[in-house]
């Protein structure tokens, strides 16, 4: 089980690829489907997973990855920590930049199982930003698929001028404002 690495393989000319760490496959799936309805000009290739590591392949099968989207139910402490044992199968570099923290049913805070100082404490650590959204809500997953398609395509390195660490650096400091 190796270690998942940014710079494995060499980009594709307009074509970009995420994968989606979740323990919650409907949700994941439902995320995955918004972003692929979305219009956009380059080619998307979703990869799903419930927990890293990824399974052994042969080097040429596995994937280049531009982002990582760890997706944190907060109504499941589960969910947190699978996350967290996940991490751990990450190449530090990839937190240049290229993850992101995406808390899922924010909008029912009495369910909550989840301690929100973990989940902005995991931010904090790996210098990553923390979004939150309802997926269950159509709009908002909507929304929430055209943020992460826009975030892809700067990790990807597809928008000129700006790039993954700065915008990084730019989302976490706008969180504390």
């Amino acid at each position: 089980m190796a270690v998942v690495r940014p710079f494995d393989k060499l980009p594709e000319l307009n074509s970009v690829a995420v994968l989606l760490v979740c323990s919650d496959e409907g949700l994941q799936r439902q995320l995955a489907e918004a972003m692929l309805r979305e219009k956009k000009s380059f080619t998307i290739s979703i990869h799903l997973t419930t927990s890293l590591p990824l399974p052994s392949e042969r080097d040429h099968l596995r994937p280049r990855i531009d982002m990582i989207v760890f997706m944190i139910d907060i109504k499941s402490k589960c969910s947190l920590k699978n996350v967290e044992a996940s991490l751990a199968h990450v190449d530090a570099s990839f937190f240049l930049g290229k993850v992101c923290f995406l808390v899922t049913g924010v909008g029912r805070v009495n369910y909550c199982s989840v301690d929100m100082n973990a989940i902005w404490k995991l931010g904090e650590v790996y210098c990553s930003p923390v979004l939150f959204c309802e997926l269950e809500l159509e709009g908002v997953r909507v929304a929430t698929a055209q943020r992460l398609l826009r975030m892809l395509q700067i990790c990807a390195g597809h928008i000129p001028g700006v790039s993954a660490l700065s915008f990084g650096t730019l989302m976490r400091s706008s969180a504390d404002d």
